[in-house]
Parts: C-alpha cells; structure tokens; sequence
C-alpha cells in the first residue's frame, strides 16, 4: 500500500482596515495548532474522504475578528511559530502539499503584501516543490507575487460568505487532486488578470446584480475541460496598499481554456463596472431613522446598518457617533415612547464592570465607546437599567444590555459582531418583535436579512467608510474605477501567466 501524501496547513487570516486606529495584536489570532486545526475542519476529519485520503499535518493557523492594522510584532511572533512547526513537521516527514488557509487583506505595520511575504518564509522551510493551494476571502488581494508562490488559489463566490467551508474544502480537494494526478515536476498554468477596479463589498454582494452574473460565470469557466480552477477577487476596499484591486485568476492545464476563462471573467466585471450599486437603499443615519419610524407594522423590525464602523469589515467597533445620534431622538426618549429599539453594539470595559457590579434591574450611569476610536465622536455616557449581563462570549467576553429610554444598548467589554438571532437572544432581547434594530454592519448576514422586513444601509462615518473617496487612499494604483472615472486608456485585461513557483518572478508587477 503506497503511502499517503503528507499535506500541512497553515495561515494567517485577518482583514484590516488601515484607516481605523486601532491594531491587532497576537492573541486576537485565536491561533490555533496541530492536531486542534484538523479538529476545526470537518472535512479534513478522519471519517471524510479528504482525510482518508491524506495525512494532514497542521502547523499553526490564526483567525483574528476583522480589525486595525497588526503590529508588526504580532505578526513576527506568529509567523516565527509557524515556520518552527513546519521545520518539525518536514523534519519527520517528507511534505508533499500545503494548505495556506488565508484571507488575503492582512495589513502588517511595516510591510506591504503580507500574505505574499508569509508565503516565501513558508517556501525557506518546505521547499520550491511542495505544492501549495491556497483559499481565500473574495475580499483579499491577489498580488502577481501571491499569485507566484502559490500553485493553486481559489477564494469564495458568495458574498455573504456562505460558502467559506466549501471553498476551503474545494482548496484542499484541487490540492489532493493535483497530488494523485499530476505528471512528477508539472504545475498547473496560472493566469491573473489584475481589474482596476476597488469597491466595498456593500456594492459587489452576489445576492444582486451585476455580482450575481458575474460570479454566476464562474463555475461555468471551471468546468471548461482543461480548467481547474476559476476565481474572482473582489479586493478590499478600506486598506490603502498597491495592492489592493480586484483581480482574476484561472488555474489548469489546458492554456487556451485557461487564459480565455480568465478574460472572459475579467472582462465581464470590467463591463459592469458602472452598474454597482449598494445592496439596500442607503441614506444618512438620519434619514434612516426616518424611515425606520415612518415605516409601517409590516416593515418591521427595520434593520438599519450602521456601516462605517462594521467589526466584520475593520472597523474598530467602539465609535459612539451612531448611538449618540440614536439616544438624541425625541422618539425613543421615554420607555413608553411606543417604539422598541436594539443597538448593536458598542463596547465599554469599565461600564460593563459598573454595571456587572450593580447587577440586573439597577439603574447605572456608564460611559463606553471612542477608547480606540475618538475619531468621529467622543466616549458617550448614558444612564439607564441594566436588562441583562451575559458572561463568557468568545468575542464580547461579557455582554451588557441597558435600556436607555426605549432603546436596549448593547454594551461589550470587547468588540464583538451581532450575525444571528442568538446573539440577541441569548441577552433577553427580541428582536422580531422589536420595531427598529440597528446593527454594526454592511449587508445583512443571512439570519438577519432573513429577519429583516424593512432594511436601510446608513452611510455613517468610521474606519470601513463606505465613501471611499472621502477616506483618502493614496497608495493604490491609479487610475482605479470608481476612484478615477474617465480613463486614458482603457485596461487590455490579458492573461498575464505567472511563471512556475520554483522560479523567480520576472518583469514588472503590473
């Protein structure tokens, strides 16, 4: 019986915004070693075929909640592990495959490109031969340099991501495939087509058109004989590094198959460039709430995303500018006002301890927000009834819920995202009952907008802005769509073949 091949995984994922303040150090990472990283995927277990198939040895993987820029220190403090566990893992066994298990829009202080510059420090350890695939957040950037050291690349084609665990296991499963299959020495052709195109992903969700066609296509390029894999890159819209656009890549080994896909996808984001719009109406937050009070009994809950300080895209989470503006409201100063409301979120270590000490049913004056983020508006204080205290959230770490007038606040003592209805009930709140919930955020993630009846994305301020012209990117390359609108010359959006991993990279990085 012939020996299974070895595949290790590892990887570094956090999204960051470099217009927000605030940094991300190591523990954020959560990271995650050995055996512990199998546990977490379930298709790499040893009762699924991937993991009958293969010996999957993890080294260290880190997914750290979306945030500031990481301090070079965090990064050299996990990436130095990584690299360690790998000379232990190739030094008890001969490594055929890596897993880079990615996101593709981390930003380290010091460093540009860093995905690309983990990846050669992985290469030193495991060799120019192991083939590598990597999987990625449709929000990443694809550098040429990226695309060099990796032999497969493939990122998710749903946005919300509700496909993340079937594009991690269609990574692994190319990556086996490529193992049992190949020819000894032969690499996948890879072409990458950089779209000078840069817009946040409340414009580009595949829920609607153009997203929806676009990616429609997608696996209609994959299943054209001679194609392995095809995939478009959105890119990441609130970091400032040349880097970032959206990008093409087709993977495979039949060259015309290959190279006409990746036109064909590139050519068609490129067309539409003009007809992106945002997934909901938008408004400022004032008129958002307008609305949300105007509405009528079937339009609620109405949900109103507080976008510009989204954890889930980079924000801090801490800025107080949109429950300042809430708790101002003449409509919701009073219990009785006839109208319930939920915000969502805003963290505040020492009111969380006030009000932990004062217990449920006390009546607190707490001041939160702005310790990371006084950009926009300064530390708020309120005073209201403690609803509820909820210990032990893996983000949050402890929860408060104070009823401010009609408004239940929801206070942090660590930022956290508020995705699923359990979120909200588990803190003894309602929210299908309520009138208005407002929730850090851009799109809604699925059990939300499945909640929603009616729904506004606010253009509030904060470090994931959705104006991008307004946040002062000068770092891209430009000209970029919607940065620069009239074009000199239009892009040719040609196949640009990325030379073999076990080879230096040459001529210009386009």
């Amino acid at each position: 019986m012939s020996k299974r091949p070895v595949i290790a995984v590892a990887g570094l994922a956090c999204e960051t915004s470099t217009f927000s303040p605030a940094v991300t150090l190591a523990p954020a990472f959560h990271p995650k070693r050995g055996d512990e990283i199998v546990e977490r995927y379930e298709f790499l277990h040893a009762n699924q075929p991937l993991g009958q198939e293969v010996e999957w040895k993890g080294a260290l993987i880190g997914h750290a909640l979306p945030g500031g820029i990481v301090t070079r220190e965090a990064f050299e403090t996990l990436s130095q592990e990584i690299v360690d566990r790998l000379q232990d893992i190739v030094a008890k066994d001969a490594v055929d495959g890596l897993w880079f298990d990615i996101h593709g829009a981390m930003c380290v202080q010091e460093l540009d490109d860093v995905e690309a510059e983990l990846l050669r420090r992985v290469r030193a350890v495991i060799g120019p031969d192991v083939i590598v695939s990597a999987s990625m957040d449709l929000h990443g950037n694809v550098s040429r340099e990226l695309a060099h050291q990796c032999d497969l690349i493939t990122c998710y084609r749903m946005a919300p991501h509700e496909d993340a665990m079937d594009t991690k296991e269609r990574a692994c499963r190319n990556l086996v495939n490529i193992l049992k299959g190949r020819e000894p020495g032969k690499r996948p052709l890879k072409a990458w087509i950089p779209v000078p195109i840069l817009l946040p992903g409340e414009q580009t969700s595949t829920r609607i058109e153009p997203a929806k066609h676009i990616y429609a296509a997608v696996p209609e390029v994959e299943a054209e004989e001679g194609v392995l894999d095809a995939a478009i890159w959105v890119g990441y819209a609130w970091a400032d590094e040349p880097r970032n656009r959206a990008a093409v890549v087709v993977t495979g080994w039949d060259e015309k198959a290959v190279s006409q896909g990746a036109e064909k996808l590139a050519r068609l984001f490129w067309d539409a460039r003009a007809d992106f719009r945002f997934v909901a109406p938008t408004g400022s937050f004032a008129e958002c709430l307008d609305a949300a009070v105007k509405s009528s009994p079937a339009e609620r809950p109405y949900f109103i995303s507080d976008s510009g300080d989204n954890p889930t895209a980079g924000g801090a989470g801490d800025v107080t500018w949109g429950l300042t503006r809430l708790l101002e409201r003449p409509e919701f100063k009073a219990p009785d006002s006839g109208f319930t409301v939920i915000y969502a979120s805003v963290p505040g270590p020492r009111a969380i301890d006030t009000a932990v000490a004062a217990g449920v049913g006390a009546t607190v004056t707490v001041t939160a927000g702005a310790d990371v983020d006084d950009i926009h508006a300064p530390p708020l204080t309120m005073t209201g009834r403690v609803h509820s205290i909820k210990h032990g959230d893996r983000d949050a770490v402890t929860e408060v819920v104070l009823q401010v007038g009609s408004v239940y606040a929801i206070l942090t003592k660590l930022r956290k995202p508020y995705h699923k209805e359990k979120d909200f009930t588990d803190l003894n709140l309602a929210p299908r009952a309520v009138d208005i919930v407002i929730v850090k955020i851009g799109y809604l993630e699925p059990e939300l907008y499945d909640m929603a009846k009616g729904w506004m994305l606010g253009l509030t301020p904060g470090g994931v802005d959705q104006n991008l012209k307004r946040l002062g990117h000068h770092r891209i390359r430009r000209p970029m769509w919607p940065f620069d609108e009239d074009f000199e010359k239009m892009p040719e959006l040609k196949t640009v073949w990325i030379n073999k991993s076990t080879e230096p990279l040459t001529g210009p990085d386009i």
